[in-house]
């Protein structure tokens, strides 16, 4: 008998969608994408293992990081002011507000991955261990993300009715 795998094996990762969608998308944010030959370590990976990392302005990833994990740190970078990326080194997050931007902002984005889509960028988060107060990501980004979603806005990181820009 087989046991099935944890959901968090099962979870999108980067060889699944490729790299040319997602470097796309960093690069309209002014961002870079840089893939790490496998077993190798991930510069500026907060987590380790397979977790994507940050430095400056590149999100480095391998062929087994998770898709979340990528737009998740991408989306830390995206959610600070340019000047402030250059300094970025592994953690980009000083404050909650930040946090739950990237965590709102990664969401949308999903949507802009072929294959990837919110509906299963929040699953793919809840099977990682992400936690929720209302106990799902899709629950607190429909319900409880008021706050993150005016925080993108008055930056300028979302349009007035919620579209990335």
């Amino acid at each position: 008998m087989h046991e099935n795998p944890s959901p968090a094996a099962q979870v999108l990762r980067v060889a699944e969608i490729g790299l040319a969608a997602p470097a796309a998308l960093l690069a309209h944010y002014g961002l870079a994408l840089q893939r790490v030959a496998d077993g190798q370590p991930i510069p500026g990976s907060f987590w380790g293992d397979e977790e994507a990392g940050i430095i400056g302005e590149t999100v480095y990833v391998r062929d087994d990081t998770p898709v979340h994990s990528l737009l998740h740190e991408a989306c830390h970078l995206i959610v600070l002011p340019p000047p402030r990326r250059a300094a970025v080194h592994t953690d980009a997050t000083d404050s909650i507000e930040e946090e739950d931007a990237t965590c709102y902002l990664q969401i949308m984005l999903a949507d802009q991955l072929p294959g990837v889509g919110r509906a299963r960028l929040a699953a793919d988060m809840d099977a990682w261990g992400y936690t929720f107060r209302l106990g799902s990501a899709q629950a607190w980004f429909e319900q409880d993300a008021e706050d993150a979603k005016a925080w993108l806005i008055a930056r300028g990181l979302l349009a007035e009715d919620g579209r990335p820009r």
